[in-house]
C-alpha cells in the first residue's frame, strides 16, 4: 500500500498520532538510540510539516512515520481547526496560530556573501578598465613588446583558459549524456576511463620530459586502478540506486534544466574570473605594459599578490554557493518525489521552481555559510601549496615538507566539511533549517539508523568523482599541449605550465562538478530521507528497499522494518 502522507503539524494534541506501528514494540535502534525528533524540536509537543507538497491526509495503514519533513512544496500545509484539510494558500501564508513559517535562516552569512560578490566586481571593473587602457596602449605602439608580464602575457593566458573552460563544459556535457542514456555501463566507463587516461597521460609526459607530473598522474592512475578492483562487489547496490536516482531525474526533467543552468552560470562565472585574474597580472604588475600606460596605477608585487588572493578566494565561494544552490534545489525535487511520487494527491506542481525560490531566498544564508567554509579551506589549500612549491624550489626542503604535511591536513578537513555539506544541504532543502543544525541532525541520525554504512559503501560520488577527474585530467593535458605548441616568452622556463595545468585540471573538474549534481543530490536526498521515514522506503521502492535489505541486513532492521 502507497504511504499515505504525515500527521500535520497544528492538530490538537488529542489528535496527534503515534511514532511507532500500532500493536508493536517501538522499532529497534542501536544502543543508546536516537530520540527522533530530540535534537530539532524546540517544543516538544510540535510535529514538523512537510515543506513541499500538498495538503494531506492522515494514515491510513497501521504505520505511523517517525519524521515527516517541516515544509511543504510549494506552500505550507494548511490544516482547518477541526483538524479537517483545508485548501493551500499561497506560499508563506498562514492559516492557524502556531504553523511554522518559513524563516531566513544565517543572515549574516547571506550579508557576507553579498558584500564578496561586489567586492569582487568592483576588482574586477578595476582591473579590467586599466586592460582596456592596456589594449589601446598596444594599439598605439606604446606597448612593451616582449614584455613577459604584458598584455601578449595576458591574451594568451585568457585564450588558454577559455579553451580549457570550453573543453571542460563540453566533456561534462558528454559525461552527463552518457550516465543518463547508459546508467549501468557509466559506471564501469568512468572507472577504466580514469585509469586508462590517468595513466596515458602519465605516459605521454614522462616521453615529453616533464617528469613531475608525469609522476603525479601515474600515482593517481595506479591509486584508481586498486579502488576500481575494490569496487566490484558494490557495483550491484550502486546500480539499483544509479537507476533509481536517473529513473526520477528522468521524469522529472527539470533537475537537469537546472543544472544546465548552475553549469552555465559557473561556466560564465569562470570566464569572467579568469579574464579579471589575467586584468589584474596586466595592471599591478611592476614594468609590465599597462604599468607604463596607465598613470596612477599603483603597481606593486605586494598588491597583485593580495588581489590574487581576495579574487581566488572569492571564486572559491562564488562557485562553491552555485554548485550547492543547484545541489538544494535539486535535493527539494527529490525530496519532494520520495514522498509523493505515490501518495493519492500526487506529484505538485512546479516543484522545481518552489524548490529553487526556497533555496535562494529561506535558505540563501545556509547555503552561503557552508560555502564560505569551503572557500576558506580551498584558499588556505592553494595558498599552502603555493608556499610548499617555493620552499622547494629555494631548497629549503624542511620547510616544503612542513607545508605538505599542512596541505594533507587542510584536504582531509576539507573533505569532512564537503562530506557533511553534503548531506546537511539535503536535510535543508526538506527540513528548512540552519547550517549547523542541519549538519549536527542529519550526521546524528545516519548514524544512528545505521544509514552511514550505505553512504560509506555507496559508490555514486566516486564513480562520479572518477568522471569528473577524466575531465580534469583532458584540461590539464589541453594546457600542458598548449603551452608546448604556442610557446609563450612568459613560460620560457616552464615555470608557468603547472600553475596552468592545476588551473586547468581544478577547472575541468568543477564544472563537471556542477553539472553531475542532479545524480549525487538524489542519492544524498534519499539516504537522508531514508533515515528518518524509512516505511516510504519500504512501501514505495521495493526493488531498493530488497536491495539494502539483502546487503545491508542490520540497517534495515535498524531503520525500522518491523512494521505491521
Amino acid at each position: 500500500m502507497a504511504h499515505q502522507g504525515y500527521p500535520p503539524q497544528g492538530y490538537p494534541p488529542q489528535q496527534s498520532y503515534p511514532m511507532q506501528p500500532v500493536g508493536q514494540p517501538q522499532y529497534q535502534q542501536p544502543t543508546g538510540g536516537y530520540p527522533p525528533q530530540q535534537p530539532y524540536y524546540g517544543q516538544p509537543q510540535q510535529t514538523q510539516q512537510p515543506y513541499y507538497g500538498q495538503p494531506q491526509q492522515p494514515p491510513q495503514t497501521q504505520y505511523y512515520p517517525q519524521h515527516p519533513p517541516t515544509f511543504i512544496q510549494g506552500s505550507p500545509y494548511q490544516p482547518s481547526s477541526n483538524g479537517v484539510d483545508s485548501p493551500n494558500k499561497g506560499e508563506g501564508e498562514v492559516a492557524e496560530e502556531g504553523m511554522e513559517k518559513p524563516v531566513y535562516n544565517d543572515k549574516i552569512f547571506a550579508i557576507l556573501f553579498i558584500l564578496n560578490l561586489l567586492g569582487f566586481i568592483a576588482v574586477s571593473v578595476l582591473a579590467l578598465r586599466g586592460f582596456s587602457v592596456a589594449v589601446q596602449g598596444n594599439q598605439k605602439g606604446k606597448a612593451v613588446k616582449g614584455n613577459k608580464t604584458g598584455f601578449g602575457a595576458s591574451l594568451n593566458s585568457i585564450i588558454l583558459l577559455g579553451m580549457i573552460i570550453g573543453a571542460a563544459y563540453l566533456g561534462a556535457s558528454i559525461a552527463l549524456g552518457v550516465v543518463r542514456k547508459w546508467t549501468k555501463g557509466f559506471i564501469y566507463a568512468a572507472g577504466i576511463m580514469n585509469i586508462v587516461i590517468g595513466i596515458g597521460t602519465a605516459l605521454y609526459y614522462f616521453a615529453k620530459g616533464y617528469y613531475s607530473a608525469a609522476i603525479v598522474f601515474l600515482i593517481f592512475g595506479i591509486f584508481y586502478a586498486i579502488a576500481f578492483w575494490s569496487w566490484r562487489p558494490r557495483i550491484p547496490f550502486a546500480v539499483v540506486m544509479l537507476n533509481t536516482v536517473m529513473g526520477v531525474a528522468k521524469k522529472h526533467g527539470h533537475v537537469f534544466l537546472a543544472s544546465a543552468v548552475g553549469g552555465i552560470v559557473a561556466l560564465v562565472f569562470a570566464v569572467w574570473f579568469a579574464v579579471t585574474m589575467a586584468a589584474v597580472y596586466a595592471k599591478y604588475t611592476p614594468d609590465g605594459s599597462t604599468c607604463q600606460n596607465v598613470k596612477g596605477t599603483g603597481c606593486s608585487s605586494g598588491k597583485v599578490t593580495g588581489l590574487i588572493i581576495y579574487i581566488t578566494f572569492s571564486a572559491y565561494w562564488i562557485t562553491e554557493f552555485i554548485k550547492n544552490a543547484v545541489h538544494v534545489t535539486v535535493s527539494g525535487v527529490f525530496g519532494s518525489w520520495y514522498f509523493l511520487h505515490a501518495s493519492p494527491q500526487g506529484m505538485p506542481k512546479n516543484i522545481t521552481r518552489n524548490s529553487a525560490k526556497r533555496a535562494l531566498t529561506f535558505s540563501f544564508g545556509s547555503i552561503s555559510f557552508g560555502s564560505l567554509i569551503v572557500a576558506i579551506l580551498a584558499t588556505l589549500r592553494q595558498l599552502t601549496q603555493v608556499a610548499q612549491r617555493s620552499n622547494a624550489d629555494q631548497g629549503n626542503f624542511m620547510m616544503a615538507i612542513l607545508f605538505t604535511c599542512l596541505k594533507c591536513i587542510l584536504d582531509l578537513v576539507n573533505w569532512l566539511v564537503e562530506f557533511f555539506n553534503h548531506y546537511a544541504y539535503s536535510y535543508i532543502a526538506l527540513y528548512g533549517k540552519p547550517y549547523v543544525q542541519s549538519a549536527k541532525t542529519t550526521w546524528q541520525m545516519m548514524k544512528d539508523r545505521g544509514i552511514d554504512a550505505l553512504v560509506n559503501d555507496s559508490l555514486i560520488d566516486p564513480v562520479l568523482t572518477a568522471a569528473s577527474i577524466v575531465i580534469g585530467y583532458l584540461c590539464a593535458l589541453l594546457a600542458f599541449i598548449y603551452l608546448e605548441v604556442t610557446r609563450p616568452a612568459y613560460n620560457n622556463t616552464r615555470g608557468y605550465t603547472p600553475v596552468a595545468m592545476a588551473f586547468g585540471f581544478l577547472i575541468g573538474l568543477q564544472i563537471c562538478n556542477v553539472l553531475m549534481t542532479p545524480i549525487k543530490s538524489g542519492v544524498a536526498t534519499i539516504f537522508v530521507a531514508l533515515a528518518f521515514d524509512p516505511e516510504v522506503c519500504r512501501q514505495d521502492m521495493p526493488e531498493l528497499w530488497e536491495e539494502i535489505r539483502r546487503v545491508y541486513p542490520e540497517v534495515s532492521v535498524s531503520v525500522g522494518a518491523q512494521v505491521v
